[in-house]
């Protein structure tokens, strides 16, 4: 389920709202070369017409042969500048991203404290940023629960991270609320609750859709998962009541800056799964996560034959 519409193009990049200062005026340039790398970049990235493409002047560049060039693409107060090289020679314009391979936050997801499903110790993490409410969220966790959990047991932990996206489902944040407020007291709790939730969300909805109801719904059925598992029933009653949305905010913040739009998302020791994909598809990222751990990958479950083709037609066709 999205959170916003992806754009297409360069522009994914994003355009920061707000008074930029300009570069400093470029150095005459041919204006034959200039109109040229206009275009291309107008071409190669799609830009909208109604973007103003503006060229920064040239400045030394660590590479050998180019030169730094700054490309500002604007309309009206938002802008965004894309840094290019260009060949000394003005026949080559290129791009270079560079990535940190230490400190990039997909390797450092903060799961401090988080209930684990799986064994603790596992090699391989699983995260998923999840919505209570979100029903391609339910495609996926039927997915690894118990499929997923069970092909690869002891190998591989799975941590859940609060993303709900309120602008879409209006019962999501009170849910993760109450699950981190069952967290506290029992992980296996909060497992159930989760379980429930992702089997019965048009039951939490009801059918006339009222989110105080939603509400309603939503702290009783965490009261009785606490009465069953005998949790501190006053303690619990006081979390629901504080209705405390730091800690999700906080979740949620943290999937922003991951560049996640949606959920559910999985990051499988970083690497990243959007959408609710087929389990087959997350168990070959699963794999190679194990192999690069030094860890053997379940054996690949075996396809049943296929049926026989009727007698007398081979082929199956008339």
């Amino acid at each position: 389920m999205s959170r916003i519409p992806l754009i297409a193009g360069l522009l994914a990049l994003g355009l920061a709202a707000g008074c930029k200062a300009q570069p400093a005026p470029a150095s005459p340039q041919d204006a034959e070369l200039a109109r040229h790398i206009e275009v291309v970049v107008r071409s190669q990235y799609n830009v909208p017409q109604d973007y103003t493409v503006t060229l920064g002047a040239r400045t030394p560049s660590q590479i050998p042969g180019y030169q730094d060039l700054s490309v500002t693409l604007s309309r009206g107060a938002k802008s965004t500048v894309v840094k290019f090289l260009i060949s000394d020679d003005g026949k080559t314009l290129a791009r270079m991203e560079k990535f940190d391979l230490v400190k990039n936050p997909m390797f450092d997801i903060d799961v401090a404290g988080r209930p684990i499903r799986g064994n603790p110790a596992a090699k391989v993490t699983v995260v998923n940023f999840d919505d209570l409410e979100c029903p391609y969220c339910a495609r996926m966790h039927q997915s690894l629960f118990p499929a997923t959990l069970d092909r690869y047991k002891d190998k591989v932990r799975f941590i859940y991270k609060d993303d709900p996206l309120t602008e879409l489902h209006p019962w999501a944040m009170h849910a993760s609320v109450d699950a981190n407020c069952l967290a506290e007291q029992s992980s296996d709790v909060y497992w159930t609750y989760v379980d429930y939730l992702h089997a019965h969300g048009q039951e939490v909805s009801g059918p006339d859709r009222n989110v105080q109801k939603s509400y309603a719904a939503l702290d009783r059925i965490a009261r009785e998962e606490a009465t069953v598992a005998k949790l501190d029933a006053p303690k619990l009653d006081a979390c629901l009541a504080k209705q405390d949305e730091t800690q999700i905010r906080a979740s949620s913040k943290e999937a922003e800056a991951l560049g996640v739009e949606g959920t559910p998302a999985l990051f499988v020791d970083g690497e990243r799964i959007d959408g609710a994909v087929p389990e087959e598809q997350v168990w070959m990222v699963i794999d190679r996560a194990l192999l690069a751990a030094g860890e053997q990958p379940p054996p690949k479950p075996v396809q049943p034959p296929a049926p026989p083709s009727p007698a007398g037609n081979p082929g199956g066709a008339n």
